[in-house]
């Protein structure tokens, strides 16, 4: 095998978009062979974009079973994406899973488990980690150079939706179609970079407002406070309100703090550890030098069709996974800790999150009973 057969089960948004991206060749190491949807109207307008190069398919279990595909990513509603790949690797296919990986906890788990004993390849759509930008803090943050993180905060706010956009689709903006609002739709990669790059907290607590904003069911305001193992502490800023909105991330450790704005990395680099500093100055009020750096950002952002290149070459050869899709339960755990916050009154809660908790008041948000 030179190319990896790749199937896309659901035909929307996304969909259509990796469908663009095969067919432009941003992909050379993999090639579309079939496309699965429910909505005939959604498999004519593939039918058009595709010819007759690409089979088409009116269930997702008919193309798991077709034999034209050696991986499949379902782009479809968030409560399916476990279910399609757990068929998938039972049939012996890859998978590189949408994000959220899935609603709650017990699905996502259960998906990796079956994961783990197929032997197949398992990626997850985070192609924010194709980004230099957040690479690079990565690495400054893992090597060291910021010290021992005391305290991190993003302000995420310029996810700007009107309600015109929640009306487009009926499943949008529901608990039993959608599963959450802006924590489960627009932040999964920002709470995958988070933990991606700070590592995961100990425990959330969160205040969050639900149709605050928008006619909706599900949240659009949020405000959530972590606490890290080492007793670091955490602040997290989200909304659909805003606009113009701000994207501004911050890690602050005992060598210095790192800001990410505006597409630049910079570097507030203390010439003395704070920590070393604070045991010897007997000056009163004072701090160490500190250095602006802007630290030199090397590569370019491919999002997604860099991410499945890397998925692609990860199923043909030894290449490491980016994003391997076990690690999509860990923001995942994060945006379910902070709605269970929420809805327990702003209680602390500790992770690993207690999952049969969260899948029984979340069943009880869709009506009494979940729809996966």
């Amino acid at each position: 095998m030179n190319k990896v057969r790749i199937g896309i089960i659901g035909y929307g948004k996304m969909g259509s978009q990796h469908t663009r991206a095969f067919l432009d060749n941003k992909v050379p190491n993999a090639v579309l062979t079939c496309i699965a949807d429910i909505d005939p109207k959604r498999l004519d307008a593939a039918r058009q974009l595709c010819g007759e190069s690409v089979s088409l398919f009116s269930s997702a279990e008919d193309l798991i079973a077709s034999g034209c595909c050696d991986a499949i990513i379902p782009t479809v509603p968030h409560y399916y994406h476990p279910l399609y790949a757990i068929e998938a690797f039972n049939a012996g296919l890859h998978v590189l899973c949408e994000k959220p990986a899935g609603v709650y906890t017990k699905q996502v788990e259960k998906m990796n488990e079956v994961a783990a004993k197929s032997g197949k390849v398992f990626g997850i759509m985070y192609n924010q980690r194709t980004n230099p930008l957040y690479q690079k803090a990565r690495d400054l943050v893992k090597s060291g150079e910021v010290g021992e993180i005391i305290h991190t905060n993003w302000i995420i706010t310029n996810w700007y939706r009107s309600q015109s956009y929640y009306d487009q689709s009926s499943w949008r903006a529901t608990w039993k179609g959608e599963g959450g609002g802006v924590l489960l739709n627009q932040n999964p990669h920002n709470l995958d970079l988070f933990q991606w790059i700070c590592g995961m907290p100990s425990r959330v607590r969160a205040d969050v407002y639900y149709g605050k904003h928008r006619k909706i069911e599900v949240e659009d305001d949020v405000y959530a406070l972590f606490e890290y193992p080492n007793g670091a502490t955490g602040s997290y800023t989200t909304t659909i309100a805003d606009t113009p909105g701000t994207n501004r991330f911050e890690i602050s450790g005992t060598k210095g703090k790192l800001v990410i704005e505006n597409d630049k990395l910079e570097f507030f680099r203390l010439r003395e550890d704070s920590i070393s500093f604070n045991n010897r100055y007997k000056g009163g009020i004072g701090q160490p030098e500190c250095w602006k750096c802007e630290i030199p950002i090397k590569g370019t952002y491919t999002s997604h069709p860099g991410l499945i290149r890397n998925f692609c070459d990860a199923v043909l050869g030894n290449t490491p996974l980016l994003a391997p899709g076990e690690e999509g339960i860990l923001g995942l755990s994060i945006s379910n800790a902070i709605h269970l916050s929420s809805w327990l009154g702003g209680k602390w809660i500790d992770l690993p999150i207690d999952g049969d908790l969260f899948a029984e008041k979340l069943a009880e948000k869709c009506g009494g009973s979940l729809p996966l």
